[in-house]
């Protein structure tokens, strides 16, 4: 395709309703397997082609109507808006013209990005939606098309590709295909014709050599298919892939697609004897058949290896222990043979089950074999291609099987004795610990929460029947035609247990991305629009069936059921590395096991939250008000490490989930070090401002203070030191004082009374965000030796983001580039505000920057720690605050050129950055909300001094109605952000930061604009002086003013807040 001629031909493409489902498509392998002997061939005219010829867009990949449409409805764009930039101008419009590449690309986006805009009357991101429609996560080539040319040209037939593409930006043509497939490539851009003009297919069908009847033409736009018709080329339209291969098919007169679907070459690693195990089968199924014994290995399944084999007129399925050594008690394939003998006469569909061969001479390990049942099986939960009524009945059919499961007779079916009788999540727990502990690889905070929660929150009830262990619905085979489950598969991990585990494993798919690498997800489809019940629908159909009231700790079994996954994926990665996994895309796993931790780990705060609003209220002690949401100690899990060395003083964990009000309610650890904060403060920090200031303004300004590094080694003897990582980034208390969010405001508060304070406790920014961003990401050797010196003090650091010819507050706006280059990575960029980078003390910047402009919109940035000693970095001039320079840090003006910077200073892998971007924020994200509550509270206490001692008019200001009323206001507004702070930080702590999003974006809305209106007021009152260096209140000011910036703009917390409290209306 990539044919957008005419207006008609492009309206037909970007019709909403095909575009959606199409859209589905893009992602998904959807695949049928059929009983080879199921299809019926027909040869009407199959004889006579000798070449078959594709479009590419809309056949061999996803068109760019169906692209943008999924993008307008991703970005908030108006629907068709691309459509009428597209169609306009018609054969003279700058689609056209670029897809003859009359103008370049550099052209065409730029009058395609006015005309867009002139449609919208907005601004819209024109690269943006250029980089998803050529990236490769798009572009990527149908896997039925791929199997349908290999077939072609097997049988001696040619191929071609006829397509109206265009130039990329590095001069090269986009066709995103494997060239070897076609006999002959035909392009736009290079021949400077675009399809439906006749030029086209005659110069496709000259350089094939053939005639138009010798030819079909497979397109999905009508007005190209009726040109090649009028030629006399035979035209199939495309509606979908599937469709299209089938109808060749009957013109051609033989299959395209391999008779077993869902099976591949055996991989190397997984070969096995197949001289010995041909003549077992022999022995075994009686035949002296001759002929070769045909192997293949079912491409999905990440445990046992599972082979498809043929051997004469038998069709069976082996499967086998994996190689190499094995974790205790996986894989017991002996298991699995029993439970699915068991379980047909029991009247649960399975396979027939015919030989366990536990000698392990005949292919290297035990194994079974059982009859291969030919049937669908949906890979994608989404279940593209089907209708919503299809797809309702293909859940409802899942949920009844997975019912008749649950209703076995233990007894009758001779099962009682497959696996122990009650306390079943407890001791999956416990196993899934030792399995995860005995392939780990690394410390993954998530799942060492995990391991300590979980224990502790097991469920009081629980029945007892078979499970599954896995179930979910790709492990299911379906008639072909109906509803009906043919077979459950994989039944590795079943045994007697909680059959609320089987339910939760059946909707992981329901919180996995669409683009989930292992299988994709439901997260983000309309599944109301699908017809597919959501996860709470599921689960209530699945009680309707069975005659059982819902359990309300739902969201454990969910964590539950994450967490085991997280675990079985750490297995498979820790033998991919001995090249030992079943599945080919393995070693994949090892990024995986910390995303679906986090996801269990959601779960889990969210079942804590459930219960924290369920608990009754209790009184609230003497000038104090809070909540528990659990109690304040728990029993250490076998398995949960344990870097503290003394527990009684520590204050971790003892406020986790309290929402304190005033300092009198937090804990004794926490309410002491409180005490020795404020004292420390009185003692040592304001009697030295004034000298701090001095210094500040003299001539030795950009040398850090003396006393600065005075009073932080007294600091530090005094316990005071690195206050800031929230114990859920640092659950060990390996590098801070493992403190929650509510417990660390109050602190953060006092320190935020005086500008100095909060370097003196190494908890100033933005080395506090680097300490965490490092914690949180950076590997052993990046903390070795970039976070040590950081907690110690003894080095600052920068963050390099923000750009002066962007709109960095869309930090997918970053044009500054990475470029990989001969094991290096070189940078390119100009940033600025980059604060603390003109500090001599600063050795490290983290610089964020773009390695691959055309990956998915958030995938595109990375980030990189860079030397400050590295050539190349070139500080153009300190940039003042209303003429502050916040000596000796600042703020910078930065060129980086030619920046060379060893591939392991990447941070997590290419494309990571905006999501180390939204961690590294993590509790930060509220710190500078904290200590605006301390500079106001600072301004006020000067106003009302200054209030008192100064007379105008003949009294006191004090009583002055006017200054009254500024200082009742500005109490109030204090107390109002106050309280808004600590809520913030409260839900952070027993919900998470994504829980707490509403009330994070409302807090950064509102803090810095009260700090301003409250410094204001106290400035007002001291008339000029209060615009002095005398006093704090200018630098109060200013910040508080250059917060409602740096911070995030006051207009994207307003415009967030909205869109979630819409949300929450609706």
């Amino acid at each position: 395709m990539y044919s957008l001629g005419p207006n008609m031909c492009l309206r037909r493409l970007l019709q909403s309703a095909q575009l959606q489902r199409a859209w589905r498509a893009v992602f998904v392998k959807h695949v049928q397997g059929r009983h080879q002997g199921a299809w019926r061939w027909t040869h009407s005219g199959g004889g006579t082609y000798r070449a078959v010829i594709f479009d590419m867009g809309g056949v061999l990949i996803p068109s760019p109507g169906r692209v943008a449409a999924e993008w307008e409805v991703q970005n908030h764009i108006p629907s068709g808006t691309i459509l009428k930039a597209l169609i306009s101008g018609g054969e003279n419009g700058p689609w056209m013209k670029f897809m003859r590449a009359e103008i370049t690309t550099e052209e065409f986006l730029q009058k395609f990005g006015r005309l867009w805009s002139e449609i919208s009357k907005t601004s819209v991101p024109v690269d943006s939606f250029f980089s998803l429609l050529t990236s490769e996560r798009v572009a990527k080539q149908f896997p039925v098309m791929t199997e349908a040319i290999t077939q072609i040209r097997a049988k001696g037939l040619q191929t071609a590709v006829l397509s109206n593409n265009f130039y990329l930006p590095n001069g090269k043509s986009f066709l995103p295909l494997d060239r070897k497939q076609f006999d002959v490539v035909v392009e736009s851009c290079l021949e400077g014709v675009c399809k439906p003009d006749a030029r086209m297919y005659k110069l496709c069908l000259e350089r094939l050599g053939r005639q138009p009847s010798e030819s079909i033409f497979l397109d999905d736009l009508g007005p190209n298919l009726k040109a090649a018709a009028s030629l006399g080329i035979h035209t199939i339209k495309v509606h979908d892939p599937e469709t299209a291969v089938k109808e060749l098919e009957t013109l051609l007169g033989f299959p395209l697609r391999m008779a077993v679907p869902n099976t591949r070459p055996v991989r190397k690693t997984m070969e096995i004897p197949k001289d010995s195990l041909e003549k077992y089968l022999k022995d075994l199924l009686g035949t002296q058949a001759t002929g070769p014994l045909e192997l293949l290995q079912f491409d999905h399944g990440q445990s046992n290896p599972t082979y498809y084999i043929r051997l004469a007129k038998h069709q069976l399925v082996l499967r086998k222990k994996p190689p190499g050594t094995l974790l205790p008690s996986a894989h017991a394939v002996e298991r699995e043979f029993r439970i699915m003998k068991a379980l047909a006469n029991a009247g649960v569909p399975v396979p027939k089950v015919l030989d366990l061969c536990e000698d392990s001479r005949v292919i290297g390990t035990p194994f079974y074999l059982m009859e291969y049942c030919p049937g669908l099986i949906y890979k994608d939960p989404s279940l593209p291609g089907l209708e919503p009524s299809q797809r309702q009945a293909i859940y409802t059919a899942m949920n009844r099987v997975l019912c008749k499961i649950h209703s076995v007779d233990l007894k009758a079916a001779g099962l009682e004795d497959y696996g122990k009788h009650g306390d079943y999540i407890a001791r999956q727990v416990q196993t899934w610990i030792k399995q995860y502990r005995a392939s780990e690889t690394s410390t993954i905070p998530p799942m060492e929460r995990l391991i300590e929660w979980l224990p502790v929150h097991l469920p009081r009830q629980q029945q007892t029947t078979v499970v599954h262990g896995d179930f979910r619905l790709d492990n299911l085979l379906f008639h072909p035609e109906t509803a009906e489950v043919l077979a459950v598969l994989d039944w590795e991990l079943s045994t007697l247990g909680d059959p609320l585990a089987d339910v939760a494993s059946s909707c992981l798919a329901h919180y996995l991305p669409s683009s989930f690498p292992i299988q994709p997800g439901l997260r983000d489809s309309d599944l109301t629009e699908l017809g597919i019940p959501t996860a709470e629908e599921y689960f209530r159909m699945y009680c309707l069936h069975m005659g059982i009231r819902p359990t309300e700790n739902w969201n454990f079994y969910m964590a539950f059921s994450f967490f085991r996954i997280a675990a079985i994926l750490q297995g498979v990665y820790k033998r991919s590395l001995t090249g030992h996994a079943s599945s080919a895309t393995a070693e994949q796993t090892g990024k995986l096991t910390e995303f679906m931790s986090n996801l269990a780990w959601d779960f889990a705060v969210k079942e804590g939250f459930r219960v924290f609003k369920e608990m009754p209220a209790t009184k609230p002690l003497t000038r104090s008000h809070h909540t528990r949401a659990r109690p304040q100690s728990l029993p250490r899990t076998p398995g949960m490490r344990s870097y503290v060395t003394s527990t009684d003083s520590s204050p971790a964990h003892v406020s986790k989930g309290a929402l304190v009000f005033s300092p009198e309610g937090l804990s004794a650890p926490v309410r002491e070090l409180y005490q020795r904060l404020k004292q420390f403060m009185e003692r040592h920090v304001y009697p030295a401002e004034p000298e701090l200031q001095h210094h500040q303004a003299s001539a030795e300004k950009w040398t850090p203070s003396p006393l600065v590094e005075d009073l932080k080694e007294k600091a530090k003897a005094e316990g005071l030191w690195n206050l800031f990582l929230p114990v859920e980034t640092d659950p060990e208390k390996k590098y801070g004082a493992g403190l929650t969010n509510v417990e660390y405001a109050h602190l953060c508060e006092v320190m935020g009374t005086s500008l100095y304070a909060p370097e003196i406790f190494n908890c100033s920014a933005p080395d506090t965000g680097n300490m965490e961003l490092l914690v949180r990401y950076g590997t052993e050797e990046q903390k070795a030796r970039w976070l040590i010196p950081l907690l110690e003090g003894k080095v600052r650091s920068c963050f390099a983001m923000t750009e002066p010819q962007v709109a960095s507050s869309d930090a997918t706006n970053i044009e500054s580039s990475i470029r990989e280059e001969d094991g290096f990575y070189v940078i390119n960029g100009h940033k600025w505000w980059v604060s603390g980078i003109l500090d001599p003390r600063c050795q490290l910047c983290v610089f964020m920057g773009k390695t691959d402009p055309h990956a998915p919109r958030h995938q595109q940035q990375s980030m990189l720690l860079v030397p400050m000693d590295t050539p190349g970095i070139k500080i153009i001039r300190p940039l003042t605050v209303y003429g502050l320079e916040d000596a000796p840090g600042g703020h910078g003006e930065v060129l980086f050129e030619q920046v060379c910077v060893p591939k392991e200073n990447m941070v997590l892998g290419p494309g990571r950055g905006f999501e180390i971007a939204q961690g590294r924020l993590g509790p930060g994200r509220i710190h500078h909300c904290m200590r605006l509550i301390g500079y106001s509270e600072r301004a006020l206490a000067l106003m009302k001094a200054r209030a008192k001692s100064r007379m105008a008019f003949g009294k006191p200001l004090v009583e002055q109605g006017t200054v009254l009323a500024d200082i009742a206001q500005s109490r109030v507004e204090i107390e109002q952000a106050r309280l808004l702070v600590l809520k913030a930080a409260h839900v952070m702590d027993v919900a998470g930061n994504k829980a707490a999003a509403l009330d994070i974006a409302m807090i950064k809305m509102v803090a810095p604009s009260m700090a301003y209106r409250v410094t204001d007021r106290a400035i007002q009152a001291f008339g000029a002086a209060g615009l002095s260096s005398d006093y704090p209140l200018a630098q109060f000011f200013t910040r508080a003013r250059a917060l409602r910036f740096a911070d995030g703009p006051d207009e994207v917390h307003r415009a967030a807040v909205a869109k979630m409290e819409l949300k929450r209306c609706s």
